[in-house]
């Protein structure tokens, strides 16, 4: 059976019951998901493989009074026993998709310098990229 890749909504949270390894950065918390799943302008995809999510893909519609609407690809997480198997890019696409939809006119996602295997991945997009040299990210405590 193939690695199905779908958009999840409010009420496909019984989805999240099989993640596989590494998936997510932490736990995924059932309250956590719920709000994030009904937020507006979030969008998350994900990589199912026989019930088990695989993959997935999370970004957020940013509209701006002055400048055009922006889809922010927050993260993208493959386990590791299935990467380099074309599922970040499909799900990458699915999300780019959504987003033409929503009337986004361009993407961006960052990532560290020293992240070699994301780089890579992002750079053989088809689309113009413009590369960083150096990636800061500030996080306040609130």
């Amino acid at each position: 059976m193939p690695v199905e890749i779908r958009q999840v909504h409010p009420g496909d949270e019984a989805l999240f019951e099989r993640i596989a390894a590494d998936v997510f950065d932490a736990p995924v918390r059932p309250g956590r998901l719920s709000a994030y799943l009904a937020g507006p302008g979030h969008i998350m995809i994900v990589a199912l493989d026989d019930g088990v999510i695989v993959g997935q893909a999370a970004g957020v519609v940013h509209r701006h009074p002055d400048k055009p609407t922006e889809l922010y690809v927050d993260e993208v997480g493959v386990a590791p026993a299935r990467q380099r198997q074309g599922i970040a890019r499909r799900m990458l696409d699915e999300l780019f998709a959504i987003g033409r939809s929503l009337g986004c006119e361009e993407a961006w996602v960052g990532t560290e310098p020293d992240n070699v295997p994301a780089r890579r991945f992002y750079e053989t997009r088809p689309e113009t990229a413009e590369p960083a040299q150096d990636f800061v990210m500030y996080v306040y405590e609130l």
